[in-house]
């Protein structure tokens, strides 16, 4: 942080210390992440309006305006940005503060992220195994994108989170490994087993319409193989992907982790790519992070759960 981002959060973290009230600060960043006040209000829980009134108070507070509202969607003021940077390491303050006070090294809320992949199963399960551990842990779980998701561990609304390979880790955080699944082609069982090729020849494509990496790799891997799919539906979620191919629309590729936990005999699969393409999963965190001990726990059981291969379990 440069010299004045350091005195205006140390100004800024003493009025702040004096007056707790860290929500001001938390929404403020939740606009800049999500890109709007409406899109801020859902992550929050609050209504537009109410964002409004605190950033409003927030200004007075500060004395100066944090957005130019004559733009759509509006855009920080110089001020703002010093004040971004400011609030990100008050949170961290904040949070680190209670932690000390309370112990909550290995009690409290761990506030994780994940993939809406991981979501359903593979997080789920390890939770429960590290609430063995810990039972004075209690947990919160946002589910999202992986660099919405990292953003939030920036500003300490995340502890740690769950997310893919192929994306860039914000200076400041660390990635590490700790999943690593294949791909799959998945279908409906009433079609007989056929090769990939024949397979692209005979059904329609659902696609994976979203810009994730995941997606990105998907197509770029049926790219590299010479094929052309015959679109029929691109959606925005996993689930409804293997909705559709339950429902036999066509067939799609889709990671492991999607069918974990998924009991039915309308859907078969098998693996993506003569040797079977895969896709990495890590926890990002802080290097010096409060919740070192839990993480290394928390990564050790979804190794232990996410590392199973189709057919294994």
């Amino acid at each position: 942080m440069h010299a004045k981002s350091i005195i205006i959060a140390f100004k800024f973290s003493f009025s702040y210390f004096m007056n707790m009230d860290t929500r001001q600060l938390e929404t403020f960043l939740a606009i800049i992440q999500r890109g709007g006040f409406a899109a801020a209000a859902k992550e929050v829980n609050l209504s537009a309006s109410a964002v409004s009134q605190q950033i409003s108070a927030l200004e007075t507070d500060l004395g100066t305006a944090l957005f130019d509202r004559s733009r759509r969607p509006p855009a920080l003021t110089v001020k703002g940005r010093e004040v971004q940077a400011a609030a990100r390491s008050i949170l961290r303050i904040v949070a680190d503060t209670k932690a000390a006070i309370e112990g909550e090294d290995v009690g409290g809320t761990l506030a994780l992220g994940a993939l809406r992949t991981c979501g359903t199963h593979i997080l789920p399960n390890a939770l429960a195994q590290l609430s063995e551990n810990y039972p004075e842990l209690k947990f919160r779980l946002t589910i999202g994108l992986s660099e919405d998701l990292m953003a939030d561990v920036i500003s300490g609304q995340l502890d740690a989170a769950l997310v893919a390979d192929h994306v860039a880790v914000p200076p400041g955080l660390q990635w590490t490994l700790v999943i690593t699944e294949p791909l799959v082609v998945l279908k409906p069982s009433s079609v007989p087993d056929k090769s990939f090729e024949i397979l692209v020849r005979d059904l329609p494509f659902i696609r994976y319409g979203i810009r994730v990496p995941l997606a990105r790799q998907i197509d770029t891997e049926i790219a590299r193989l010479g094929l052309t799919v015959r679109q029929i539906v691109s959606v925005n979620t996993m689930s409804a992907v293997v909705g559709c191919v339950q429902a036999g629309l066509g067939f799609a590729i889709v990671p492991y982790a999607a069918l974990r936990g998924l009991q039915t005999e309308a859907l078969d699969w098998f693996p993506f790519g003569p040797t079977p393409i895969r896709r990495g999963l890590g926890i990002v965190q802080s290097p010096n992070s409060r919740r070192a001990k839990v993480l290394e726990k928390l990564s050790e059981y979804l190794s232990s759960t996410g590392n199973v291969e189709p057919g294994e379990g």
